[in-house]
């Protein structure tokens, strides 16, 4: 045999790197679902089904194309516990010239495998994935020299350089780069949400999630009613369901919140797009050809484009470029413990409860949800960044540690002191009464701050700005916040203050 060729759980592109150039009748694919990889936290239900299927789907294809494929599928007395394990027993067996994998998506496993030459005694070539639109080493040449790493001046430059949304002139699509701006309107049921996109689970479905509730029961979340996609032709489909029926409406209501809706008009790709059933190549002109044909509006092509193009391709490059002293960052001196609501959603604060519930059920949650209820009110009470990071990781159909732990640590934490953004996202509960419905029917007054009753997120606000006054008052975003702290009367920041120590004193009983 010439070369093993190995193909991890979101590698799942017939157009993967490690694939070029091979040859069925030479070369030989290594899948495996191994405990470690699978237990190394507290996936998500749905998220080990979707992989797990999604992964004897894609070997299954292999197959089909003529491929040998070794695939080990999960028991919990495989003899083999460890991706090195198998890799190793396929290298005595087979005795391959090279093995030859794409590179992967988390420091931890990309620093043990850049050992396996040494430990397996077999030449490992580790290739570039091109399914980025940039690559490691594009991302640092752009970032090199600069004091500050900035998204918005990241993506336009991938704006030209992929021609996306671009006009023949050089200049971006109606003359802005980004319509932010025009993309926070509140839902109030019109126009009506469309049903998201489902698959009925086909036998190899049924028998992962047989799988999963048998050795996985004591893992967060439900696999109820699980509907993901699992092939390639599953997740393209999926992809023209959001087109047809969700982008037009995406730009306007992409920060919503909903007390009844799950899902409003957001794409739910990520999980595709993330494990390599679609690319963010395809993804994106799927959006600017609906565009171009007049079937949806700039600002929701153009909103949808920026996550891709923009925040996904920019932590990527972030976390290549500072790991692994990144992950140890917490510049806001965290240390308070997540509280157990996180797992179970049992508190009386609506948005937090129905934001946990839906991450129950679905494995997913919006980007709001995600930065403005969990993640503003972790940042708001202090909580540990270690503990915060391994939960949006465990909880996530989509998350993986290259896009989770700088989305979390840099975005929703502010650990960073401001390397990834300029001023920490937070908010009190005027924000989230603005862009939802929650209030209404909450056991908490989001006009209070200081009473029993008072929305636990306004005390916390204040009390986060005051705490942290030396690091965020010199900042020019946040001068108006603290113009409008110091000019509280004596008596009601203090009353403040007091509402606020109390609550970080009890944040399991909210």
């Amino acid at each position: 045999m010439r070369n093993l060729i190995l193909i991890l759980g979101d590698q799942l592109s017939h157009g993967l790197s490690a694939l070029c150039d091979g040859d069925p009748t030479r070369d030989r694919v290594v899948m495996a679902e191994v405990h470690q990889e699978a237990s190394y936290t507290n996936h998500h239900r749905k998220k080990l089904i979707l992989l797990f299927s999604a992964m004897r789907h894609f070997a299954d294809e292999l197959r089909q194309a003529g491929w040998q494929v070794d695939y080990q599928p999960y028991h919990p007395d495989n003899q083999h516990q460890t991706l090195e394990e198998v890799v190793a027993a396929r290298v005595t067996e087979h005795a391959p010239e090279r093995l030859i994998t794409t590179e992967c998506g988390e420091w931890r496993l990309d620093q043990a495998i850049r050992q396996w030459h040494q430990r397996l005694k077999v030449a490992v070539e580790i290739r570039p994935d091109t399914r980025f639109f940039a690559s490691q080493q594009t991302f640092a040449r752009w970032a090199e020299g600069r004091k500050q790493l900035r998204m918005e001046y990241f993506y336009r430059e991938m704006r030209r350089h992929t021609g996306l949304l671009m006009t023949a002139d050089g200049g971006p699509e109606g003359g802005q780069w980004n319509y932010d701006s025009d993309n926070r309107k509140k839902w109030t049921g019109k126009p009506p949400a469309p049903a998201p996109f489902r698959v009925e689970p086909d036998t190899i479905t049924r028998e992962v999630i047989d799988l999963v509730e048998t050795h996985f029961s004591g893992h967060f979340g439900s696999s109820d009613n699980f509907h993901f996609a699992v092939t390639r032709d599953q997740a393209r489909e999926a992809l023209a369901h959001f087109i047809d029926f969700a982008l037009p409406c995406f730009g306007d209501y992409q920060d919503a919140m909903s007390d009844q809706e799950d899902w409003l008009f957001h794409s739910v790709l990520s999980p595709y797009i993330n494990c390599g059933l679609l690319t963010p190549q395809e993804v994106c002109d799927a959006a600017c050809q609906a565009y171009q044909r007049g079937q949806v509006p700039l600002n929701a092509a153009e909103g949808f484009v920026r996550q891709i193009l923009g925040w996904r391709e920019f932590v990527r490059g972030l976390y290549w470029l500072t790991m692994p002293d990144y992950a140890q960052l917490n510049r806001l001196g965290n240390q308070r413990p997540l509280p157990w609501f996180y797992w179970t959603g049992d508190t009386r604060m609506r948005c937090l409860h129905r934001a946990i519930d839906a991450t129950r059920r679905n494995g997913y949650a919006h980007h709001i949800q995600r930065l403005m209820v969990t993640g503003n009110f972790a940042l708001l009470s202090g909580i540990a960044p270690a503990d915060i990071c391994d939960w949006y990781l465990a909880v996530y159909v989509d998350a993986y540690d290259w896009v989770e732990l700088p989305n979390t640590l840099g975005m929703v934490m502010h650990a960073d002191g401001g390397y990834l953004g300029s001023k920490p996202y937070a908010a009190s509960g005027k924000y989230i009464q603005r862009m939802s419905d929650h209030c209404q029917q909450c056991h908490y007054r989001v006009a209070d701050s200081t009473s029993d009753r008072a929305c636990p997120f306004n005390a916390l606000y204040w009390h986060f700005l005051d705490r942290h006054r030396d690091q965020f008052a010199g900042n020019p975003r946040m001068t108006m916040m603290y113009r409008n702290w110091d000019r509280q009367k004596p008596e009601r920041r203090q009353a403040i203050l007091a509402r606020g120590d109390w609550l970080l004193d009890h944040l399991e009983q909210l």
